[in-house]
């Protein structure tokens, strides 16, 4: 515990970042009286509007960004939360209530400024540390009619979900203190980079033209990748392979409903605005949970002859994960594209390809969003078209085969740097203080060993 508290006074003492100085550069305008005789036309230079605040615009990302933190508590809470064994669903639900805490402590006081401060870097810079020169004002390259600080606040939320998603890969079985001394760093150290160099300004990716509207490398491959590295590090649950039911199928279909909900905060908050972006992203959101969900349970139908609540709500999650980074770029008929050919991918590697390899991917975070995420990146530079988003760019099927490699590249560096980081992270946290608790308490569930606390009562 030492260990952590030294870690986090490291980390804190950084927010003391030297103070920026605002340097104004006022030019004199000469004056003079001009003759009657004289016919020239003086010109008058045009000054741009300054940004001003829309109140509909800020309504609406307030609104957003609410939605973007129900995903996480209760949303994602109840989703894992019911696929566990009883003994663990406090377990759940505590890890994904200390994410929200944790992160958004690390990013007023440092992530986003390592996220969104405008640098051509690693990490954006340490100059809005502890939000300073973050204000109530606009700012308009990235959010012209909306605060500062709202800007902020709705991006906190998916720096808070990202992290807690890697949770369905190492669910049951890693210790408390290395849990929150792992989503420090990682939030810290891989998504505040990443989400720079795709978001930020001076973002390298983001200048190579790379397509994310909402999160599908920033938020969902990251996470995916990040859970494969730690599902294969951590090892087996103990009793892998027995066949252990979700303890409250309920708990999963309620959870999945608030995602579902959630998820148009996420993506149609996107838009930064109240206007028609917004309404084409809720849209194709909808639309490709929709065919996702569908089409998984058809393809449970046929391959095991009967369709499960559990697959409709798998699917449905996999169209959103899917949809995530090409909702702001894509029309209906690409969205259900997207959300029909998502669940193909990831019940090949849910169904088929985990159990032939033998990994314990415990409630499928790389199988859903590592998988689907990528689907969708590379959807996005199939059927992007600027009939929908000007500001954005074609993709192959409408004449721009350019920007599929241009997403090929940019999954592949998330890809790769989202692995290796975290391989690093993870042996870091091991030697520190031990990710995986004993076979004892394991057997005896996390919620008693880790937190005592139980969440039911049994009577025998």
């Amino acid at each position: 515990m030492k260990k952590i508290w030294l870690l986090l006074s490291l980390l804190g003492f950084f927010t003391l970042a030297p103070l920026a100085m605002l340097i104004a550069d006022e030019t004199p305008v000469p004056q003079g009286i001009v003759p009657a005789a004289v016919t020239a036309v003086v010109q008058v230079p045009v000054v741009p509007a300054a940004p001003k605040i829309d109140s509909g615009d800020t309504a609406w990302i307030l609104t957003s960004s609410a939605l973007v933190m129900l995903m996480t508590l209760p949303g994602l809470a109840l989703f894992y939360g019911g696929l566990v064994r009883r003994k663990n669903v406090l377990s759940i639900l505590m890890q994904c209530s200390v994410a929200i805490g944790v992160i958004s402590v690390q990013w007023v006081l440092f992530g986003y400024s390592l996220a969104f401060h405008p640098g051509t870097g690693f990490w954006g810079g340490f100059q809005w540390m502890g939000l300073h020169g973050v204000g109530l004002e606009p700012y308009a390259d990235y959010s012209a009619t909306i605060p500062h600080q709202l800007f902020m606040i709705f991006q906190a939320m998916f720096a808070v979900i990202t992290p807690a998603l890697i949770i369905g890969a190492f669910a049951e079985r890693m210790k408390f203190s290395a849990f929150v001394l792992f989503i420090l760093l990682w939030a810290t150290f891989v998504y505040d980079p990443i989400a720079h160099w795709v978001w930020g300004m001076g973002g390298w990716l983001r200048g190579m033209g790379t397509l994310d509207f909402a999160g599908g490398t920033v938020v969902h491959i990251n996470a995916g990748i990040a859970a494969i590295v730690t599902a294969l590090f951590i090892g087996r649950r103990k009793g892998y392979g027995q066949t252990v039911p979700p303890h409250n199928l309920p708990f999963t279909v309620i959870g999945a409903g608030l995602l579902w909900f959630g998820w148009f905060g996420f993506n149609s908050g996107s838009a930064l605005a109240a206007n028609g972006l917004a309404v084409s992203a809720f849209v194709v959101t909808n639309t490709a949970a929709a065919a996702a969900g569908v089409v998984w349970a058809f393809i449970e139908w046929f391959h095991n002859g009967k369709p499960t609540t559990l697959g409709f709500a798998t699917g449905a999650v996999a169209g959103l994960v899917a949809i995530t980074p090409a909702s702001g770029f894509v029309d209906v008929m690409g969205a259900l594209a997207i959300g029909a050919g998502v669940s193909v991918f990831c019940f090949i590697m849910v169904a088929m390809v985990k159990p032939k390899f033998g990994y314990d991917d415990s409630l499928d975070a790389f199988g859903v969003h590592g998988i689907g995420g990528i689907w969708g990146a590379l959807a996005t530079g199939l059927f992007a078209t600027k009939a929908v988003n000007a500001a954005g760019a074609d993709g192959l099927f409408y004449g721009n085969p350019m920007q599929f490699i241009i997403q090929l590249k940019a999954v592949a560096v998330t890809v790769v740097y989202s692995a290796v980081a975290t391989l690093i992270i993870y042996k870091l946290v091991d030697v520190l203080v031990g990710v995986r608790i004993e076979e004892k308490d394991e057997l005896k569930g996390l919620d008693l060993t880790e937190h005592r606390e139980a969440g039911y009562t049994v009577l025998e």
